[in-house]
């Protein structure tokens, strides 16, 4: 499981994401940090590493619509974020959490992999 400290950044970085707001996302990322998303070539996902606080912060905006729901949940035993849609999991951000901000985060977008986590609903 994760630190506790981990834990009040990550429930920070979900609360700004559910506000829609790319500027409170940035103030929860690292200035390097850098996602990485896996749409399996079945849905759209940038096709390389995407880098610095402000372009990732639009990047996980953007994943969040006005229906989704978010919930902080360890993901592989590190702290993470699930969005959820009616009729399931739309994506699951891993997260790396480096003192008080995230530096790196991992989204799964394929179908495939997220099977597993719209059956635990």
């Amino acid at each position: 499981m994760f630190k506790r400290g981990d834990h009040a950044v990550v429930h920070r970085f979900a609360t700004a994401c559910r506000a829609g707001s790319v500027g409170a996302v940035r103030s929860v990322l690292a200035s390097e940090v850098v996602a990485v998303s896996d749409g399996g070539g079945q849905v759209a996902a940038a096709l390389s590493p995407v880098r610095g606080a402000d372009q990732v912060a639009r990047c996980v905006t953007e994943l969040v619509g006005p229906e989704t729901v978010l919930s902080v949940e360890a993901v592989n035993g590190e702290p993470g974020v699930v969005l959820r849609v009616v009729g399931g999991v739309v994506a699951v951000l891993s997260l790396k959490v480096t003192g008080a901000k995230v530096s790196t985060v991992w989204i799964v977008l394929n179908p495939d992999k997220l099977r597993h986590w719209s059956s635990r609903e």
